[in-house]
């Protein structure tokens, strides 16, 4: 069993008031934690070795290394507890996947961040570090493997929290701040650019056609050639995308040559 006197915490997070947020709600929790910072994730990496600290919430997107890769880098040496924090629904998913403990996302209240915290002691008053030491090295194969599953996209919709599979998604178009999902007669916003989804896509499957949409290679039914270069893309749901001419290099990948 863990004593209170003995519970330590690692906060790592380059925001400067998402730290000092963690902080606050340890210090009003009766177990007596003590809590340390880094704002990076190389910091990170000494501080675990060092400290060996019971539990640590990392933060999942930072200059430098990110939080996963903070843990690729650890490896199979003794993990500590790991409560991702994140600020996009997306990493909800690989959370859960990963086998954190939990996750936070931000901005979140005192009351979910203590549903974390009841899990973290859950998880060390069962003495099942070795379990805990297997699951999160199990992570990390996954990570050097490519994740065998399929990635998912969590997207908040009406309340919910929405798991879409990426073979699902027809296209994406993009909307002000936001990118739409259609999946099938559905959409869905997410407040991404183009660009970051675009770079979790897998390339065999997803082509950027323009600045403003992708599609599923597995969903492009036709094609017609426009004046000025263009193409119009008809996909097997019926809807239609525009290729642009500044996108023609990505005609190969359609089967254009």
């Amino acid at each position: 069993m863990v004593r209170v006197s003995e519970l330590r915490a690692l906060i790592v997070d380059d925001e400067p008031l998402a730290r000092e947020r963690i902080r606050t709600f340890l210090s009003r929790e009766p177990e007596g934690w003590t809590a340390s910072e880094c704002a990076n994730g190389e910091d990170a990496l000494v501080s675990i070795r060092r400290d060996h600290p019971d539990v640590v919430f990392l933060d999942v997107q930072m200059p430098g290394l990110s939080g996963l890769e903070v843990l690729n880098k650890l490896g199979n040496e003794d993990l500590p507890a790991v409560v991702f924090v994140t600020a996009h629904d997306r990493f909800a998913v690989q959370a859960f996947e990963f086998h954190a403990v939990d996750y936070l996302l931000k901005p979140f209240d005192r009351e979910r961040f203590r549903t974390a915290l009841e899990r973290v002691m859950t998880r060390l008053k069962s003495n099942k570090a070795d379990d805990l030491k297997l699951k999160l090295s199990a992570m990390l194969a996954d990570m050097k493997a490519g994740a065998a599953q399929p990635e998912r996209i969590a997207v908040k919709h009406l309340g919910k929290v929405v798991l879409i599979s990426l073979p699902e998604i027809d296209w994406i178009g993009s909307a002000d701040n936001y990118v739409e999902l259609h999946v099938g007669t559905h959409s869905y916003l997410l407040r991404e650019t183009m660009a970051s989804i675009s770079s979790r896509l897998p390339p065999e499957h997803f082509v950027r056609v323009s600045r403003t949409s992708i599609v599923n290679i597995d969903r492009v039914k036709e094609m017609q050639p426009l004046p000025h270069g263009e193409y119009s893309i008809l996909l097997s749901t019926g809807a239609k995308v525009t290729l642009s001419r500044s996108y023609r290099d990505q005609l190969p990948r359609l089967g254009v040559k």
